[in-house]
């Protein structure tokens, strides 16, 4: 699993009204709604993206075979073709401390290469995705894509010409930072910002991606990091796996209005984390101070690693705390709809954080298998069919497009 502050954090856990029209059903006119019927044929002929699921790092250290059923994880094929995922962003997470050891792109290469495996070994599932025509095309042939985003840019090791490196082998976005400041950028997680933002060589690596076609991330930045690529970015950006901080006041790894609202003007997307820590306030202030715990437990246990965490010291945190509250699917439309009603229905979609978040998950939205609930709570709350195709999918497919037509100008006009 991720290191203590990021899976912790949620592990163990001008306003422009929505106004959708309420969506038709099937049935005769007058007959009450099937919502969960519609919800199914919904997520079954929509294309389905979620930008963050953390699959390789769950395998590197658990290998399964998630073409098939698996016992564990929140992810695998069957399941995912349930819920009528399409196109999971699989995660290139490489850990904070592997900057300093100089071993960054190394790790983000092995879990490149897991992913080439997993297509390799099952090419009648999976396929790997480089751009939106190739998420629509495999769409249609019943193929599930798997694009690629690397998690931390601490694997460009301060080096533009690994931006291309990683373009070649599929990277579509790249997270600045993550758990701790790095060499492009400070982190929300990180007490010490010794940029203030964006280091000078980070500003080079936002315009070096806008070149590229590489969507920039701001998930995990802090604020002054984010504002600085507002001003420097000349293509949209994203917001990968991040969440509403008016429900998480104080907690800098989501989004305060305001950033929404300029992500939203620079023509992003936020997807909306599911990890009930990032989702409700409660859940927040139970892991304040287990995450603080957890550190101590680990750094008088250095021998130890996370599946000694779970397995030995969290039952009896548990035990001593309570149990963890649980974010509600709710909770999780609370946000959607926040998101919705600051800047409309073109800036929000899904990046649930599956196997990164632990066992924080909200009740209903367990694994890969429940976006129809997700959709059918968008029904319930008068979504039409027309806005929730943009939230699963048609917003980030918009946005991509973008980054990579305005690259395609720049490139061509030397």
């Amino acid at each position: 699993m991720k290191n203590p502050l990021t899976l912790l954090a949620a592990c163990v856990p001008l306003l422009i009204a929505c106004e959708a029209p309420a969506p038709q059903p099937d049935s005769e006119p007058g007959a009450p709604m099937d919502y969960a019927a519609e919800a199914q044929r919904i997520a079954k002929t929509s294309i389905i993206i979620d930008t963050h699921v953390d699959v390789p790092f769950r395998l590197l250290e658990n290998p399964q075979d998630v073409s098939e059923s698996t016992a564990t994880g929140d992810f695998d094929y069957p399941r995912a073709v349930s819920g009528g995922l399409n196109a999971p962003f699989m995660s290139i997470f490489t850990e904070a401390d592997l900057e300093a050891q100089g071993k960054s792109r190394v790790a983000a290469d092995e879990l490149i290469d897991l992913v080439d495996g997993i297509v390799a070994d099952a090419p009648e599932k999976f396929a790997i995705a480089r751009s939106p025509d190739e998420i629509r095309r495999h769409f249609e042939q019943g193929i599930m894509s798997l694009p690629l985003g690397l998690e931390n840019g601490s694997p460009i090791e301060g080096n533009l010409a690994n931006l291309k490196h990683f373009y070649d082998r599929g990277i579509r976005y790249i997270t600045l930072t993550h758990g701790k400041s790095n060499h492009i950028s400070d982190s929300s997680y990180d007490a010490e910002h010794q940029w203030n933002g964006l280091s000078e060589f980070g500003i080079e690596v936002v315009k070096e991606m806008n070149r590229f076609g590489i969507m920039v991330d701001v998930s995990h930045l802090s604020d002054d990091a984010f504002w600085d690529v507002m001003e420097t970015s000349t293509s949209p950006v994203i917001a990968s796996h991040s969440s509403a901080r008016h429900f998480t006041p104080g907690w800098e790894r989501n989004m305060n209005d305001d950033m929404i609202m300029a992500l939203a003007e620079n023509g992003g997307v936020m997807q909306i984390n599911f990890g009930s820590g990032f989702i409700s306030k409660p859940a927040r202030d139970y892991d304040t101070p287990r995450m603080a715990a957890a550190q101590e437990w680990m750094a008088a246990n250095p021998e130890k690693g996370y599946a000694d965490l779970f397995r030995d010291w969290l039952p009896q945190y548990t035990a001593e705390h309570g149990p963890y509250p649980y974010a509600s699917l709710d909770d999780v439309l609370d946000h959607f709809d926040h998101v919705v009603n600051l800047v409309g229905i073109d800036h929000v979609g899904i990046g649930s954080d599956f196997d990164g978040v632990g066992d924080s998950l909200p009740t209903g939205l367990k694994d890969v298998a429940a976006y129809p609930n997700l959709i059918e709570g968008l029904l319930k709350r008068g979504y039409s069919e027309q806005d929730i195709q943009k939230i699963l999918g048609g917003n980030l497919l918009r946005v991509w497009e973008d980054v990579e037509g305005k690259a395609l100008k720049k490139q061509t006009s030397g």
